[in-house]
């Protein structure tokens, strides 16, 4: 996936978060690598409806007689993702891996985050102010990734309650803040899933994923 050049490079050399001595290169790519069953939307209007249409008939292959849940389906996942390119999503990833009955409930959301900060923040100083305007119990970390240094952040936050038994439904959240080279933008990757009881073996997943991201096409600004 390509990030459109203008959305990294503004013209004018600019330091990444805590990297003052690094070189003014920015990427014009980046590869992330995902394991079978995940599903990817590009959050571009004229692909997106597509995507999810191409996915619905998939999902749905064999059940015409549903015709009322498949729109429900379509209409929340085009919401979801245009509220995610009204926020500068470049795509979105669904996870749709079987383990044994169940579909393992997991996604993952790009975006680009222009000029989020300072030139002269440091990642710990982003850090702790994620950990302190995110849910509580925000745990926030500065981890030094193969791609490099990034701000790490995992919260658990309630998502639904059941009206019969007042259970109720945590999410878990691992987002990854991940310095734009040469400027003072954030790539984001967001990871979540609803499903508390494995959440801790699926936050292993997006880590791995994480690990993996790497940056491409680097060239001196």
């Amino acid at each position: 996936m390509t990030i459109p050049a203008q959305r990294v490079d503004r013209g004018r050399p600019a330091e990444a978060p805590s990297t003052a001595s690094a070189p003014a290169e920015t990427p014009s790519d980046y590869s992330l690598i995902l394991p079978d069953g995940w599903y990817r939307i590009p959050l571009d209007p004229e692909q997106c409806a597509r995507s999810v249409d191409a996915l619905l008939e998939r999902q749905f292959k064999g059940t015409d007689n549903q015709p009322h849940a498949k729109r429900q389906a379509r209409d929340a996942l085009l919401d979801e993702a245009d509220r995610a390119i009204g926020n500068g999503g470049i795509e979105m990833y669904l996870c749709l891996q079987e383990a044994g009955p169940i579909t393992l409930p997991a996604s993952l959301l790009v975006t680009l985050a222009p000029d989020a900060c300072e030139p002269d923040t440091s990642l710990e100083e982003v850090s702790r102010d994620l950990a302190h305007h995110g849910p509580v119990g925000t745990e926030a970390t500065v981890e030094n990734l193969p791609s490099g240094p990034a701000v790490r952040t995992r919260s658990r936050t309630e998502s639904a309650r059941d009206e019969t038994t007042g259970e109720v439904v945590y999410s878990t959240a691992v987002d990854y803040y991940l310095p734009v080279p040469g400027t003072t933008s954030f790539l984001v990757l967001s990871f979540s899933t609803p499903l508390d009881m494995i959440a801790d073996a699926l936050v292993g997943l997006f880590d791995a994923v994480a690990k993996a991201f790497t940056w491409r096409g680097m060239s001196t600004a």
